[in-house]
């Protein structure tokens, strides 16, 4: 069937902001939103630094009684979605809501809940466990509370594959539009992993930066003096339509989904091989898909994510697809500001990639001071760039050799 899926709402909620707007003003002016962490006790942490969503109050999308039983993973995931249907003046009623799903997706899940009901059950014993832990903690609450909150009965699910859950969650709902077995996606990402035990663990295995002392200059992709990602939290939603159903609505139509690749590495459990071969290949993928020459792209979101590898690996990814093409083209890495949101990335990212057609704005990557010789493509260091984008393609790459890859287009040809 291979219907034509556009995108007709965004939201979020993140380290830089609680809407889409804030959001935007503060990457284009290349603000940071890492700082000292203030969610738990890191002073035994190792790691004291993260990009905390500042702010947010769950009440101002639910009732209290309705939040206090939601992870704030899933609160994330509802106010998102919420921003992301008025914008995309959606409404749900019995004639469309059996035809719109969701599809969220979360790396960690509930997080938070499951380290507080360990503390429950090791000091208070079994039965002061919450009867709430397992319908708090699950990955998929997320779009089921999505769900029930805007009444969406379409198809519903989660989606799991680390960092790059968020893009792989957009890039299914694609496949589901495109496929013809619903007329709308909510889709996107969401996590809320500062926690303890989470920091200790990715601190354990040295995927962190230890820069504890200047936070906002602690995420530095492509940077020779990068040592680690930052982690961060918050969620992205799309809303994504076919196009008939958009146009039917008169909806406003941001940005047509044009391709998709997904790829699997088979070969380290959190490292990308040296020449990024999995990588490459979803990025070809998607290319192929949206009938794509490598020309033909204006913008790379890049997965960036600050740490030694991933970011020489992903270059060198980049190179071998786009030839030549790979210098002239703009790219950067919005984890630079936001650190890196874990399951929300890949979303949070693709709506960037949204806004960037929409703006004409590149995004920059700020501290980008002593360019690593090995990253040696153009990471907009540090400005935003004024540049027509008429195709934007997002990277996203997850812990178990994960990789996606989304190619969005303006609605100018549509």
């Amino acid at each position: 069937m291979n219907k034509k899926v556009v995108v007709t709402g965004l939201g979020t909620v993140n380290p830089l902001g609680l809407d889409v707007a804030s959001t935007w003003r503060s990457l284009t002016a290349g603000s940071s939103g890492v700082d000292f962490i203030t969610l738990c006790d890191a002073e035994d942490l190792p790691v004291k630094i993260a990009g905390e969503v500042k702010g947010f109050d769950p009440a101002q999308y639910v009732d209290r009684k309705t939040a206090r039983r939601m992870d704030r993973f899933t609160q994330f995931a509802v106010a998102a979605s919420l921003e992301a249907v008025e914008r995309a003046s959606l409404r749900l009623d019995s004639s469309n809501r059996d035809d719109v799903g969701v599809l969220i997706g979360s790396g960690m899940g509930g997080l938070i809940t499951l380290s507080e009901q360990f503390r429950v059950l090791w000091e208070k014993g079994a039965d002061r466990v919450s009867p709430f832990l397992v319908p708090m903690m699950i990955i998929d609450i997320a779009s089921g509370q999505v769900s029930m909150t805007l009444g969406a009965r379409g198809l519903n699910y989660g989606v799991v594959s680390a960092c790059a859950s968020g893009a792989h969650a957009i890039g299914e709902a694609f496949r589901v539009i495109r496929q013809g077995e619903a007329k709308a996606m909510i889709a996107g990402g969401t996590d809320a992993t500062i926690t303890p035990i989470a920091i200790a663990g990715f601190a354990a295995m040295g995927a962190l930066s230890r820069r504890n002392w200047e936070p906002s200059q602690v995420s530095r992709p492509f940077d020779a003096e990068r040592d680690g990602f930052v982690m961060s939290e918050g969620a992205a939603v799309l809303v994504l339509e076919s196009l008939d159903f958009a146009l039917e609505r008169g909806a406003p139509i941001l940005a047509e989904i044009a391709g998709y690749g997904a790829t699997g590495d088979a070969y380290h459990i959190c490292e990308m091989p040296d020449d990024g071969e999995g990588a490459a290949r979803a990025m070809r993928a998607a290319l192929r898909q949206a009938g794509m020459e490598p020309e033909q792209i204006d913008y790379i979101n890049a997965h960036g994510s600050s740490t030694r590898l991933n970011d020489k690996s992903e270059t060198i990814a980049i190179k071998s697809v786009f030839g030549e093409h790979a210098y002239k083209v703009p790219i950067s890495s919005t984890k630079s500001m936001l650190g890196h949101l874990m399951g929300a990335a890949g979303a949070i990212e693709a709506l960037i990639s949204v806004q960037a057609i929409q703006e004409g704005i590149i995004p920059p990557t700020i501290n980008l001071e002593k360019p690593d010789p090995e990253c040696d493509l153009d990471y907009v260091p540090n400005a935003a760039r004024q540049r027509e984008v008429k195709a934007a393609l997002s990277n996203s790459f997850g812990f178990g050799g994960h990789n996606a890859a989304l190619i969005f287009a303006s609605p100018a040809d549509l």
